[in-house]
């Protein structure tokens, strides 16, 4: 393959990379509004918002709502840790359109990625605990609880990437230091 259409396959992969990251980006803030907004309306609209969400009535359920409350703010928490896992994934993206991927500053952008997805991952952990403590047999709160390892590895991968990162640009600071 030549050296223009590897040129371009990468560019048509970034833009559709970046276009892509930009959406999601939108899309992370919507639905951070929309949570939030769901929360305002359960202490606005109790009756309505529980029967919509399938509660039924509030009698006898009020750790339900709670819990159910509790896992709106969770999402609400997790609305700026996913815009940080986008935002700095585009950053990597536009440094690589500009011919320089390995920086420490894109290192640092994968290690805030690694924490940011470790914060994911923790606040899913809490999701999961609440739905299963206040889940009963009239209302229960079906949320998946499995552990996920791919999302675990993936955050040990970008640390270890972030650091491989960090190595190549000393590397190649000190290559350039000897030319």
């Amino acid at each position: 393959m030549t050296t223009s259409k590897l040129k371009t396959k990468y560019s048509t992969a970034l833009l559709a990379s970046r276009v892509t990251l930009r959406i999601l980006i939108v899309l992370n803030w919507i639905l951070g509004v929309l949570i939030f907004a769901l929360l305002a309306i359960s202490f606005l609209a109790e009756g309505w918002t529980w029967r919509a969400l399938g509660a039924g009535a509030l009698a006898g359920h009020e750790s339900v709502v709670a819990g159910m409350r509790a896992i709106m703010v969770i999402g609400i928490a997790g609305t700026p840790l996913a815009y940080v896992v986008f935002s700095r994934l585009l950053k990597i993206v536009d440094s690589v359109r500009m011919g320089e991927p390995f920086t420490v500053d894109n290192a640092g952008q994968l290690r805030t990625i690694a924490w940011a997805l470790l914060g994911l991952e923790l606040l899913h952990i809490f999701v999961v605990a609440i739905a299963s403590a206040v889940s009963t047999r009239g209302v229960p709160l079906h949320i998946n609880g499995n552990l996920d390892l791919t999302g675990w590895l993936a955050i040990l991968l970008l640390f270890v990437l972030a650091q491989v990162f960090l190595e190549g640009t000393r590397m190649r600071e000190d290559l350039e230091g000897t030319v």
